[in-house]
């Protein structure tokens, strides 16, 4: 009656622990496609998506600021250019005396004059039309090229708070994964205990349990730092605007539909900021080279005065012109022509690294989603089975607990290979986008 009550007793425990398993089994499953599995157990902490975060770091990131300053010193170069030169008026002026002798019969006389006398001479520059025509045209070319400045700064920046912010979110799921596989070994440990209390195992299984419980503490705790790391990360993109103790919210990206590398190398070198803002650089090259050529000819200036003396008044007019004899401009035309050069060869570099970036991340989403494709087909599910099959082994008394427990580790990391394989994806498609000029 004794060994019946026994037997019974280790069935019954037996049957405890595989749906026990088979429960966190299926909760681990199901939690990878949540974009927030950290959030409930830390109630109470801001809960972000991607789209806030990307608003909030375009407008606190310092780099956006950064651009609009350049924007704004752009403007005012502008205005610059367009100012016509101002004149120049000076003058002079003091107390005069004419002394002219007059003689009578045998005396003489000293007869003097006086009179304030002054002039006032006023000199206009006159601009070589020309010139001021390249030097607006410059500056013309020097705002829009800062304004197309801001679209590349957009863009980097809207890359960057993607590329972390699926970092972030990964390492959530990663964190919570190892918190279920915590729970998991714990309540097995727990069991296992009780067993080697019982009789019913030896010692060494209870210290192998311990084991595992540790190394899943510590893998927890790697998690929970890296989710720190990437909380800080994506705080600094959004120009502190986050906090410290917040959370992010949202889904891995699907691969678009009708992806072609064609139409992706088309769009890069018809709409991207960076190729666009080169352009109009080597086009304010041109004008700059021009610009030094028409300071070759003398800007003239026109001047008038007006003069009153003792015994004279007298209006008069006159032209300055400097007379380019020994030097005419021959450096900096050279230096324009070296600028344009360097321009042009920057372009060409850019646009092929552009398209390498297009090509490689092209190839990397292309490979990522069939990875993706493989776990969605069959991995998941055998793994699962893989576990479900070593429970009932161990329900058949045909494997150990810790058998079971491997199978719980294989299963868990297959997940997590799932989500970096996603979270591969997301980032890929994100560097696509930054490298194509944008969204898909």
């Amino acid at each position: 009656m004794t060994e019946g009550r026994v037997v019974t007793l280790r069935y019954g425990m037996r049957m405890w622990v595989v749906q026990a398993l088979l429960l966190l089994g299926t909760v681990n499953v199901g939690s990878v496609g949540l974009a927030a599995m950290s959030v409930s157990s830390e109630s109470g902490n801001q809960v972000y998506g991607l789209d806030t975060i990307v608003d909030l770091a375009l407008a606190k990131n310092p780099v956006v600021s950064l651009a609009e300053g350049t924007i704004e010193q752009q403007k005012g170069q502008q205005t610059a250019a367009g100012a016509y030169p101002n004149p120049t008026v000076g003058g002079g002026g003091g107390h005069g005396m004419l002394r002219d002798t007059n003689r009578a019969g045998s005396g003489s006389s000293l007869d003097r004059q006086s009179l304030t006398e002054y002039n006032v001479v006023v000199g206009q520059p006159v601009e070589w039309p020309a010139l001021r025509a390249a030097r607006q045209r410059v500056a013309d070319l020097g705002l829009a090229t800062a304004n197309v400045g801001m679209l590349e700064t957009r863009l980097n920046l809207t890359s960057q708070v993607k590329v972390a912010f699926y970092d972030l979110l990964l390492a959530q799921q990663d964190a919570d994964l190892a918190k279920q596989n915590l729970d998991t070994v714990e309540g097995v440990a727990r069991i296992v205990k009780a067993r080697v209390k019982s009789g019913e195992a030896p010692q060494f299984e209870s210290i192998k349990a311990e084991v595992e419980v540790l190394k899943a503490r510590q893998q927890l705790a790697r998690a929970d730092n890296l989710v720190r790391i990437s909380r800080v990360a994506v705080d600094t993109l959004a120009g502190g605007a986050l906090g410290p103790t917040y959370m992010v919210h949202g889904e891995f990206r699907m691969l678009p539909r009708d992806l072609q590398i064609e139409g992706l190398m088309a769009r890069m070198m018809d709409q991207h900021p960076t190729i666009q803002r080169l352009l109009k650089s080597v086009e304010q090259s041109d004008w700059k080279i021009e610009f030094e050529r028409q300071a070759r000819v003398p800007s003239v200036t026109v001047n008038g005065s007006y003069w009153r003396e003792m015994g004279r008044e007298a209006f008069q007019g006159g032209l300055s012109i400097p007379m380019p004899l020994w030097y005419r401009r021959q450096g900096e035309i050279a230096a324009s022509l070296g600028a344009k050069r360097r321009d042009e060869a920057e372009l060409l570099r850019t646009r092929n690294e552009l398209g390498r970036a297009v090509y490689q991340h092209y190839q990397d989403v292309r490979t990522t989603a069939e990875l993706i494709d493989v776990f969605d087909k069959g991995l998941l599910k055998q793994a699962q089975e893989a576990l479900r099959l070593a429970q009932f082994s161990f329900q058949q008394g045909a494997s150990s607990l810790l058998e079971v427990l491997d199978a719980q580790r294989v299963q868990r990391q297959i997940l997590l290979d799932y989500a970096l394989a996603r979270h591969d994806l997301s980032v890929s498609l994100a560097r696509l986008e930054q490298a194509v000029g944008g969204t898909l």
